[in-house]
């Protein structure tokens, strides 16, 4: 992965696990400061009302539980995608993380008509972690984790899950434009004539 932007779309918990990214050879961690954080969660926005607004401020704190959630989650679905249990005190956290923040759907009247909102209490620290934690323990227990998949480029480490079953690759703009590229220059420079295909690069 060359682009330091962190990918979204994919389910919660694995857009979290994927905030942590391989980089020039270095191990690179998408949401070490605040801003991170808050800017993570703006991209995030259409996920739903029960994440913290991106305008929340965030402190150290905060982005130290969040962290530590990710942790967790990481080792129970690289756990989980080998058919084996997640270690007890993982498990404990994730519980843990939902029980500091459960959430409580509040009543609001708006306009004269009631609505509901996923509220939660305390830090938005906290919440996040919460919100993570549930996500994770729903894609833990679905079976689709079976065909969760890692990106095929060389040191992405980046997880997906597939909308067809010939997706290779985290993003085509970003690590599959590069795979392909470096395929057609290698034919290239083994001089082979090849007709030109869906592996050449885009004109």
């Amino acid at each position: 992965m060359t682009d330091l932007t962190p990918l979204v779309g994919e389910p919660l918990p694995l857009d979290l696990i994927n905030t942590v990214v391989r980089h020039g050879g270095n191990t690179v961690d998408l949401l070490a400061t605040p801003a991170q954080v808050q800017a993570w969660l703006a991209a995030q926005a259409d996920r739903g009302s029960d994440l913290p607004e991106a305008s929340a401020t965030i402190t150290p704190d905060d982005v130290a539980m969040v962290q530590a959630v990710r942790g967790h989650i990481a080792v129970a679905v690289d756990h989980a995608r080998r058919g084996l249990a997640p270690p007890a005190d993982t498990v404990a956290y994730l519980n843990d993380s939902q029980r500091r923040a459960p959430a409580i759907r509040e009543l609001r009247w708006l306009s004269g008509a009631p609505r509901a909102r996923v509220g939660r209490e305390g830090s938005p620290g906290a919440q996040l972690a919460a919100r993570l934690a549930e996500a994770a323990v729903e894609l833990l227990t679905d079976p689709g984790l079976a065909t969760v998949r890692q990106c095929e480029a060389e040191n992405c480490v980046v997880l997906f899950l597939p909308a067809h079953p010939g997706r290779r690759w985290c993003s085509r703009t970003r690590c599959g434009n590069r795979a392909r590229v470096a395929r057609y220059y290698h034919r290239h420079r083994a001089g082979r004539a090849e007709p030109a295909g869906a592996d050449d690069p885009p004109r």
